[in-house]
């Protein structure tokens, strides 16, 4: 057994074989390594849940991965004018079908290990997979398998709150910062589309302060784009609750007017045969 694989196991046996791994590195001189072990900690039960979805439901995680990237998509060809609210509409539909489909799979996980299933944790498992969907620091993480506690996004592309998985992991809406390495797991290793620059391509000296305000304007310029995003598609679902509203207006004054209109008619009928009535009298 090797580190990565301690986050594959059940929950409650994480302690006793991280500590007889250690114990086992120890002893073959493997000091430093017997060190790192140890000082690995036990997931939360949301994040142990989502480390098993990544390990057993590579298809669940493609579809949540392709519906997250067209989502992102969707979201910046309507700011960049190029979409429409119908295609936002429907990304956003699949990403929480995608979403929805895993953390259903998590309830039966968590049901079957005896883990508390309630909604406050499938809420944050629901959180986290929203996080690897739409954030790219976060989709990194969590497909290691190896997160420690679960993640939120914070809707301009960043994380609130976040755990490392397994080694010296940290992310924020800034960046991320690795140290360390893990073995990566079987959807990790089929998604990485980025491989790290040559050492000739990083920037040199003179150019950093350069590169770090380009950064820093992109991020500035992208999370405005978001917040642009954000407040349109909840426009649109004002203006379509708003619609609803009015059609169910428009068919309730339609059928209030077609029974006016039957009660006029009938009242008619009936002047009509009280008239005839009265001039028989006569």
């Amino acid at each position: 057994m090797d580190a990565d694989e301690l986050y594959g196991l059940a929950l409650d046996r994480f302690v006793g074989e991280r500590t007889a791994l250690a114990r086992e590195l120890r002893a073959g001189g493997e000091r430093e390594q017997a060190g790192r072990v140890a000082a690995l900690r036990k997931p939360s039960v949301a994040a142990w849940a989502v480390n098993q979805l990544v390990r057993t439901q590579s298809l669940g995680f493609e579809e949540l991965i392709a519906a997250g990237d067209a989502l992102g998509a969707a979201q910046a060809n309507l700011v960049s004018g190029r979409g429409d609210s119908g295609s936002l509409r429907a990304a956003v539909e699949r990403e929480r079908g995608a979403v929805e489909a895993l953390v259903a799979i998590a309830r039966g996980l968590l049901s079957g290990e005896g883990h508390e299933r309630g909604g406050a944790i499938l809420d944050r498992v629901a959180d986290t997979l929203h996080a690897a969907a739409l954030d790219g620091l976060a989709r990194e993480e969590v497909l290691g398998g190896r997160l420690v506690r679960e993640l939120q996004h914070a809707g301009l592309g960043g994380l609130a709150g976040s755990g490392g998985g397994g080694g010296p992991v940290r992310t924020s809406a800034r960046g991320a910062r690795r140290s360390g390495s893990s073995k990566a797991s079987p959807v990790s290793a089929t998604k990485k589309r980025a491989t790290a620059p040559a050492a000739s391509d990083k920037p040199t000296e003179a150019r950093r302060p350069v590169v770090a305000e380009a950064r820093r304007a992109a991020r500035i310029a992208e999370a405005e784009a978001r917040r642009h995003v954000d407040l349109t598609a909840r426009a649109l679902r004002v203006a379509e609750a708003r619609h609803v509203r009015a059609a169910d207006a428009l068919r309730a004054a339609d059928e209030a007017l077609a029974n006016a209109q039957a009660e006029a008619k009938n009242a008619a009928a009936a002047h009509e045969q009280a008239k005839a009535e009265l001039e028989g009298l006569d």
